[in-house]
Parts: C-alpha cells; sequence; structure tokens
C-alpha cells in the first residue's frame, strides 16, 4: 500500500473510531438503568462506578466497555498505519498512547480501581497530545482547530486535576 493510502487509511480508522466512541457512549448513557447525568457522574460510571461500591450497571458496562476496546484497537490500527504513512513516530506514539489508553479502560473498567484511573489518565492526555502533535501534518484551518481542541482538553484536565471538584469547568 503507498503512503498516500495508508495515511488515508489512518484517517478513515481514526473516523470511524470516533463515531463507534460517540454512539457507544449515547448508547450506554440511554440504556444506564440509574439516573445517569453529564454532570453527576463521571464517565467511566458507564463501565463500573469506582471502588468501593463498584456497582457494575449492564446493559450499560457491556455496551461502554466494548466500545472502549474496540475504539482503543480501531485508534491503535489508526497509529500503525499513519507511521507507515508517515514514518514520524512523534504523531503515531501520541495517537498510539490515545488507542492504549481507550482500550485499557475498556479491558479494565472504573470498577477495577487504580489500574483504570491510570488507563484513563493515558487516554486523556494522550489525546489531547494527539490533538496537538497531529496539528503539525494537518493543514490550515483544522490545524488550528486541533490545536486548540488539545489545549482546551490538556487545560480542562489540569485543571481538575488541580482543583479537583472546584475547578470553574466542573459544570461543564
Amino acid at each position: 500500500m503507498t503512503p498516500s493510502r495508508l495515511v488515508r487509511a489512518a484517517g478513515a480508522l481514526l473516523f470511524v473510531a470516533g463515531a463507534v466512541i460517540l454512539m457507544g457512549i449515547i448508547s450506554a448513557e440511554a440504556l444506564y438503568p440509574a439516573p445517569y447525568t453529564t454532570g453527576g457522574n463521571q464517565i467511566s460510571d458507564l463501565g463500573g462506578t469506582e471502588p468501593p461500591a463498584a456497582i457494575v450497571l449492564q446493559p450499560s458496562a457491556t455496551i461502554f466497555n466494548l466500545t472502549m476496546m474496540a475504539a482503543g484497537v480501531l485508534v491503535l490500527a489508526g497509529a500503525a498505519c499513519l507511521q507507515l504513512g508517515m514514518r514520524r513516530w512523534s504523531v503515531s506514539l501520541v495517537v498510539a498512547a490515545l488507542g492504549a489508553g481507550a482500550l485499557g479502560v475498556g479491558v479494565f473498567p472504573g470498577n477495577t480501581g487504580g489500574i483504570h484511573a491510570l488507563f484513563a489518565m493515558l487516554t486523556f492526555v494522550g489525546g489531547g497530545l494527539a490533538a496537538i502533535v497531529t496539528a503539525r501534518v494537518t493543514r490550515p484551518p483544522f490545524r488550528y482547530l486541533s490545536i486548540a481542541l488539545g489545549v482546551i482538553s490538556l487545560g480542562s484536565l489540569a485543571s481538575y486535576v488541580l482543583l479537583g471538584e472546584g475547578t470553574p469547568l466542573m459544570p461543564l
């Protein structure tokens, strides 16, 4: 396969991964058997709540966890295609980190505790960094949008880590 086809394949895989995540999360939220709000719950609650309660509610848990695993595999495949097509480790490694994080979130749901938190952090950091780093190989105006979304993502994460529930972004 030619480099340009590999890069297009990467784009298609990443697009499908995004669609899978969007539809999977919406489905898991809609079928969550308890009251679920994006402001009152963590997204990982869809797969299983944090210990010590560690509640797993079906069918949402299966939908969310399979969604994250499928998306993780798609992103990892996209990262491999990016590397083969572009030969830019700086780009493919951060995309692969995002994919590995998403896969890990699905394999180790919220009810598993610390290991889930590590994979969730890898997903959030990897996603923000991937948006920024991939801007180097993206054309304007999407280059600027990618950078802006990456900065917003990492800024929101930093705000939550540093300020916890007191972050001014919490209502969002």
